[in-house]
This record gives structure tokens, sequence and C-alpha cells, in this order.
């Protein structure tokens, strides 16, 4: 599943499904749309998991550059709600984006996917890398930095945390 505490809430979580029977899932399917916004059989048992690796790599990477940005435009001088209203309206539009923007700006990271559950989840995805031989070396390094927000005392702050790296650098 993805969507997180919010979409748990609001009924609009992602659903990925391993099932090794299309009958299977198309009997337990209306189970899934009471929650969810969106359910896919992604093949047989295990595809499910696979899938919802593949998302939280895709999290992991564009959490890590809306930080940057985010600290960039700061860094600059721009309104960075300014630029995340225009900038959102185009190519580098994310759920991050339009979802964690402005909380990360205001340094405010009490809610949301823990970082600690984040490390977890890559930790998985790394095991399954092993296995099938995928290089996730932009993962690792985005793992490291979420290994440097738990040491600041951020295992519980959401994954956007990654701002704070960037805005409270260590000394």
């Amino acid at each position: 599943m993805s969507g997180g505490q919010a979409g748990a809430e609001n009924g609009a979580l992602t659903v990925m499904c391993g099932c090794d029977d299309q009958k299977v899932f198309d009997r337990v399917r209306p189970v899934f749309d009471a929650y969810a916004k969106a359910c896919q059989r992604m093949g047989d048992a295990g595809s499910g998991q696979l899938t919802k690796m593949v998302n939280q790599i895709c999290i992991a990477g564009v959490v890590s550059g809306l930080a940057e940005a985010l600290n960039f435009a700061v860094r600059a001088g721009l309104d960075a709600d300014q630029v995340v209203e225009v900038i959102s309206k185009g190519a580098a539009q994310s759920w991050q984006m339009e979802n964690r923007s402005k909380t990360m700006v205001r340094d405010e990271f009490e809610f949301g996917f823990a970082a600690e559950w984040m490390r977890k989840d890559l930790g998985i995805c790394f095991d399954e890398a092993k296995n099938n031989g995928a290089d996730l070396t932009m993962t690792k390094l985005v793992d490291a930095l979420y290994a440097k927000v738990i040491a600041m005392g951020g295992a519980r702050w959401d994954t956007s945390s990654l701002m704070k790296l960037l805005t409270h650098p260590e000394k």
C-alpha cells in the first residue's frame, strides 16, 4: 500500500497486490475498493511487495531532490511557496511537492511516514537488489541521508525531513 496515514483516513490508498489467482483477486477487490483509490494486481504472490519497493525507491529520490531544490530556492532568495506554485504545474510536479513542500520550508516534520520506516523499507529494497542485480546507487545515498536524520533525533520525523539536513547542517 501507499498513501500514508492521510490516504488511509480518506480512503485514498493505492494498493499494489500480488495474487496467484486472478479470480481470487477479483473476489476480494471490493474490500480494497472500500479504502483505496487505486488497486491493481501486479502479478503472482510477491509482485505487490516488489512494486512497493519500486514505490519507495521513487519516493526516496523525489524527496531528496525536492529538499535540495527547496533549499536552493530559499538560499537564492526566492519565495519557495511561489516557486512550488509555478513549477508544480510542469514536469517537476509530484505528490511530495504538492503535499510536503510547505512543511519542508517551515521546518515541520512531526507527522507522516517516519524516516526510520523508510530506512526499513529501503533495506528491504537493498536485499532484493542483491538478488536481482539492480543498481541502487542513488537509493543508497538517500538511505545514508536518512541515517543522518535519525542520528539528529529524527527517527519519527516524516521522510521530507531530509530538508533538515540542508537547513541545519552539522557544524
